[in-house]
């Protein structure tokens, strides 16, 4: 038998052995071909299959609250990203993947927003489109193990980057962040004491790497496992190293959540079911402070003085401060504000928070002159709130040679940004308190997903948190992120009286602040020094002879003829 052997690049060239690192993911990368090839040729299904895999990430959240989904719900998305041909490509997945997240994670808008959520989904999910290209970068083919151990840390670091930038107020506020679908889970809060809610995010990113290393690249299933692993040791040591803070006292705190009420004069009779609510806790209970919650009651107490008349009526009678939360214009400045506000037996004590982060589009609309139009398609605010100056801690039952308890207010969504929590206990804080009010959104996930923030709080800062509601859901949490006594649900109206726990160890989170995120820079800055390096060291010298081109036929042609 003979064999021709032609010219080297000719018809009769021996096949080449493939490599075995080619080899052993030959299998899997067949398996993605088909895979994709099963749901059609068009690029139109790989759009929709983005944009599926993108949503999936919702159903770790409540109320589905699917805590250990979180670490697989990214593999989808991650896996079709890998298989890009190009990096527009994976940019396009990326872009379509942050499409379908932010609508599973915020479909609750919908009733408000209407089409106008499509719109804000494409343009929040755009921030996804670079993510698409590193995961590309780090996962695509048969990485190498140095690689695949850098993935594990700069896929997870480029996903931050991501929650960062969207964290801004202006863009939303830091709703959905992944690390906060670990709300329930004792081990990974303690984590959260370390660093926040950020690293708790990196954790989860990092084990949603490993596991598509692990399925998609058989070399690599070593360094997928182990890498598993050392996330599993770290939740480990930080619950042994940052055990739970230790009860350094107790205080009761009394919730009020009257409930839906709607129609003509609903502030009134809002607030006078708070009164009848209060009133009720009159010698059934020994409280030390009573919550109301956001929007509880709808006129100025400077410019109605019978409404402080009657809230310090309640307060002698409970023999408790009553915090209440003021949702009007007020009468010595332009302007509505939502204010916490602190009633005692003699009337208001002087402490006043005003809300400083407001809602885009329920409590101001951005850019009004450009976006006003909102306020036609949905309920978006018709007039914007104005903002407070700075956070306000309160004293609660301080009396001559008693020091009194130190809390701090927080209203509605300022609950879901961990720095505001944690410069209140920078600045004394002993009990934290969230004012909410969703009754716009009772039936949905929404009422849930906002109390579960509660959990994060405390647990990064070591202090209680009393999440307090219009409607529900009303919860409370200790020092340690774990939940106090049974919540109220969005189908109540009623009082619950609170047996909470203080603490005055300060956590790690408090202390350093967030440097988990600055550690996720510095991995990205490095990325970017290595990928700078290898450009440069690539790039040929000035003066540098450049090699003669090879024709087909093995001529040589010199640049520039």
């Amino acid at each position: 038998m003979r064999i021709a052997v032609g010219r080297r690049g000719g018809a009769g060239r021996l096949p080449v052995p493939p490599r075995r690192r080619d080899a052993e993911v030959s299998w899997w990368r067949d398996a993605e071909v088909s895979w994709w090839r099963a749901a059609g040729t068009s690029p139109w299904w790989r759009g929709a299959a983005a944009v599926a895999a993108g949503a999936l990430p919702a159903f770790a959240f409540p109320a589905p609250s699917l805590w250990w989904w979180a670490y697989v719900a990214l593999v989808p998305w991650m896996l079709l990203i890998r298989t890009a041909p190009t990096g527009r490509r994976a940019a396009l997945d990326g872009w379509l993947g942050g499409i379908g997240f932010m609508l599973a994670v915020h479909h609750w808008l919908m009733p408000s927003l209407h089409v106008f959520i499509v719109l804000l989904a494409a343009l929040l999910g755009a921030l996804w489109a670079p993510w698409g290209p590193l995961v590309r970068l780090m996962l695509a083919g048969a990485p190498s193990r140095a690689r695949a151990w850098a993935a594990l840390a700069v896929v997870p670091s480029g996903w931050l980057m991501v929650e960062l930038v969207r964290s801004w107020e202006g863009l939303g506020g830091p709703w959905g962040l992944l690390g906060a679908s670990q709300w329930q889970v004792p081990a990974v809060l303690r984590v959260a004491s370390l660093g926040g809610v950020w690293l708790v995010t990196l954790l989860v990113v990092a084990v949603n790497t490993a596991v598509v290393l692990l399925v998609s690249v058989r070399a690599l299933r070593v360094q997928a496992v182990a890498g598993i692993a050392v996330c599993a040791l770290a939740v480990g040591a930080a619950a042994w190293w940052a055990p739970a803070p230790r009860p350094s006292g107790q205080v009761r705190v009394a919730v009020v959540q009257p409930g839906v009420i709607d129609g003509a004069g609903g502030a009134e009779r809002r607030f006078a079911r708070g009164e009848e609510l209060t009133r009720g806790l009159a010698g059934r209970a020994d409280v030390d402070l009573v919550v109301w919650g956001e929007s509880s009651v709808g006129t100025d107490l400077t410019a109605r003085p019978e409404y402080t008349a009657r809230l310090s009526a309640l307060s002698r009678q409970v023999g408790a401060e009553v915090l209440v939360n003021v949702d009007a214009r007020r009468a010595d400045r332009p302007g509505i504000y939502k204010s916490s506000v602190l009633v005692g037996p003699r009337g208001t004590t002087g402490d006043r928070y005003d809300k400083m982060r407001l809602v885009p589009f329920g409590e101001y609309v951005p850019f009004r002159s450009v976006l006003g139009w909102a306020t036609s398609v949905g309920k978006a605010a018709q007039e914007d709130r104005r903002r407070g100056d700075r956070p306000v801690v309160m004293t609660v039952g301080e009396s001559p040679g008693q020091r009194g308890l130190r809390l701090g207010p927080l209203v509605c969504f300022e609950s879901a940004f961990p720095d505001m929590s944690r410069h209140l206990v920078r600045g004394g804080a002993q009990l934290l308190v969230a004012q909410s009010a969703t009754s716009t959104f009772q039936d949905s996930w929404a009422p849930g997903q906002h109390a579960s923030l509660a959990a994060l709080r405390a647990a990064e800062t070591g202090r209680p948190v009393v999440h307090a509601t219009l409607t529900g859901v009303s919860a409370v949490y200790g020092p340690d992120g774990g939940r106090v006594g049974a919540p109220l649900g969005t189908d109540r109206s009623g009082a619950a009286v609170y047996e909470v726990p203080l603490a005055g160890a300060t956590t790690p989170y408090v202390r350093f602040g967030d440097w988990a995120v600055y550690a996720a820079l510095a991995v990205m800055a490095g990325l970017g020094a290595v990928g700078t390096a290898r450009a440069v060291r690539r790039r040929p010298a000035p003066g540098t002879p450049v090699p003669p081109a090879r024709t087909a036929r093995g001529s040589r042609v010199r640049p520039g003829r």
